[in-house]
């Protein structure tokens, strides 16, 4: 959430940015300049009215001592209490229609960040790594997958729906070891804290990251969460939605809380499930297991000072990275545009693996860095400079570690062979038992 002061002074600023990530400032924006001054003129109006009170007091005070009558000015302040009650009920509504505005409005994003309109205009800022060369042609992972009996789409139909896959013998196995590779690495050499959060999560919490409202409709509910209260701005900590991902969960975790600064940066990472409606991708990415309901995730999640999120996002990056590299995957970092970056981001980068057997580049990890966008919604704050100093919010900083089934899928399509098996990069043989080869 942007911070209200910003807005007002730099009302400008942000409709400039606004436009730039082909949002309608005007409609976000709506009566704005009107509500702000409303509320400052109650606000202040109260103000007055309680200084004349407390005078009021005093000099009723002194007239009773004086055994004197004191009906008139004891007739004034009782009706100077109900002006305020009536002035405190207007402020509370107009604090909260700012507050419903403010949470529809996006992160700004960072002055680097190029303008564009969609991923057409992101920036490759880096490429790593040789394509595989092959001497028949590579097919895709689905085919694949089927032939060696490691994937299994109509049985999931059958339990599920569609949108679901099974994965069966060394399938399942190759998954388990990339999870437990992923979450080894990024705790033994990057210095991360292992965390196991709850699969479902409240509204408040979607409502801290940025999901809710906004993004309600991508979401699983559990019966006992009611999308028409969060509609209103009513988030809830005793409802449960199915997490998206881990971040949630995550970075909730100091929800309300004042960190202290000598522990700064925290850095987590999580294995969960994921789980997304995917309400807009009706006909996309519908073969494989690019775009599922559920799918499993390792996540990397940071908490740090303002002037060093630039660094740890960096890092954070450098990391998402080195997985892809151990593992022999060709992969390009991608700088997103204004038009293509995240609600809640200030500046992300995708990192796309390369995948032989459709012949392009995907998605498999977005890195980004939310500033104080994510931490102004939570409430997660620290003090900096010592106990009586002001407290200031966090940066909140998030990527996936990488998203795990993708990261299957492109082992199966760059390590494949033309016997249709699939050989297992070196890094993950000790986590499948010594397995070299997937064969049927």
């Amino acid at each position: 959430m942007l911070d209200l002061g910003f807005v007002r002074t730099s009302l400008e600023t942000v409709e400039e940015k606004l436009r730039a990530r082909g949002a309608d400032p005007d409609a976000l924006l709506g009566d704005f300049r009107a509500l702000d001054q409303r509320r400052r003129e109650a606000i202040t109006t109260a103000e007055q009215f309680k200084a004349r009170r407390n005078e009021l007091s005093q000099q009723v005070g002194v007239l009773k001592k004086a055994g004197k009558d004191a009906a008139a000015l004891v007739e004034e302040t009782r009706s100077l209490k109900d002006k305020l009650d009536e002035l405190d009920k207007t402020a509370a509504a107009l604090d909260d229609q700012l507050r419903q505005l403010l949470a529809g409005l996006p992160n700004l994003t960072r002055n680097e960040v190029p303008t564009g309109k969609s991923e057409a205009d992101n920036v490759t800022v880096k490429t790593w790594g040789e394509k595989p060369a092959f001497d028949f042609a590579p097919k895709p992972h689905w085919e694949l997958g089927e032939a060696l009996g490691i994937l299994d789409f109509d049985r999931a139909a059958k339990l599920s729906g569609a949108r679901f896959v099974v994965y069966m013998g060394a399938g399942a196995r190759l998954e388990r070891a990339l999870i437990s590779f992923m979450l080894d690495l990024h705790t033994q050499k990057h210095g991360y804290t292992e965390v196991l959060p709850p699969f479902m999560v409240n509204s408040k919490s979607l409502f801290g990251t940025g999901q809710l409202p906004k993004f309600a409709e991508d979401l699983f509910r559990c019966s006992d969460a009611d999308a028409e209260a969060v509609a209103r701005g009513e988030f809830k900590d005793n409802d449960h939605w199915l997490i998206p991902t881990a971040e949630v969960p995550v970075t909730n975790l100091y929800r309300d809380e004042i960190l202290d600064e000598a522990r700064l940066p925290i850095r987590f990472t999580a294995y969960t499930p994921c789980f997304r409606a995917e309400a807009g991708a009706a006909g996309k990415d519908t073969r494989g297991i690019i775009r599922q309901h559920q799918f499993q995730k390792v996540e990397l999640v940071k908490f740090t000072r303002p002037e060093e999120s630039d660094a740890e996002h960096e890092k954070l990056t450098r990391d998402a990275e080195e997985i892809l590299e151990v593992l022999g995957l060709p992969y390009r970092r991608v700088l997103l545009c204004t038009g293509d970056t995240g609600f809640s981001s200030a500046k992300t980068f995708d990192l796309e693996v390369w995948l032989p057997g459709q012949q392009l580049y995907r998605e498999i990890s977005s890195c980004s860095n939310f500033e104080a966008f994510q931490a102004r919604r939570a409430n997660i704050r620290y003090r900096p400079g010592g106990a009586k100093s002001k407290v200031e919010f966090v940066h909140t900083i998030n990527g996936s570690g990488l998203a795990v089934g993708r990261t299957w899928l492109a082992i199966v399509e760059n390590y494949q062979q033309a016997d249709g098996s699939v050989e297992i990069p070196k890094a993950l043989r000790p986590y499948m038992g010594g397995l070299e080869r997937i064969t049927k």
